[in-house]
Order: C-alpha cells, then sequence, then structure tokens
C-alpha cells in the first residue's frame, strides 16, 4: 500500500482542474448557463459554479455539487471523471 504522505498536491490540484473543465465543457454541451445551474442546485449567484469550473481561489466541487449537477444536467456522475 502507498503512503498518503508521497502523493503531490499538484495531482489532486489537477484532479480538481480537469473536473472542473469536464462540468463546464458538458454544461455548455447542454446549453446551460453558469446562473441557471447554480440555481438548479439550490444556489443564488454564479459564484459557486464559475468559481469551480476554473479552481479560482482553490474552489472546486464536492461530491454533493456534483452528484446534483449529474441529476440536473442528466448525466451519468462518472462524465465528470473522464480523462483522469
Amino acid at each position: 500500500m502507498k503512503e498518503i504522505k508521497n502523493l503531490d498536491e499538484d495531482y489532486i490540484q489537477n484532479l480538481y482542474i480537469k473536473i472542473g473543465q469536464n462540468v463546464k465543457r458538458i454544461r455548455k454541451e447542454k446549453k446551460v448557463s453558469q446562473l441557471s445551474l447554480a440555481h438548479a442546485i439550490g444556489h443564488k449567484s454564479v459564484t459557486v459554479i464559475s468559481c469551480c469550473e476554473i479552481c479560482h481561489k482553490n474552489y472546486h466541487f464536492n461530491i454533493e455539487h456534483l452528484a446534483k449537477i449529474a441529476y440536473v444536467l442528466e448525466v451519468n456522475i462518472n462524465e465528470f471523471f473522464k480523462d483522469i
């Protein structure tokens, strides 16, 4: 078994970035705005979506966000983990 201390922080950051890119790509394919998506998952502004899509200030989607987004966009949650 590997030791967690050997896990590179850049690896985790790159995961967050790729997941954000996948959410953005799918959202755009579905022609859904950031504001519409934010409202659909229970937020009042685009801040959560816009920051998480680009990992701004280290904001990233959590599993609850991803589950809700997958549900409203009608995609399998696995789609957010493609090419990782």
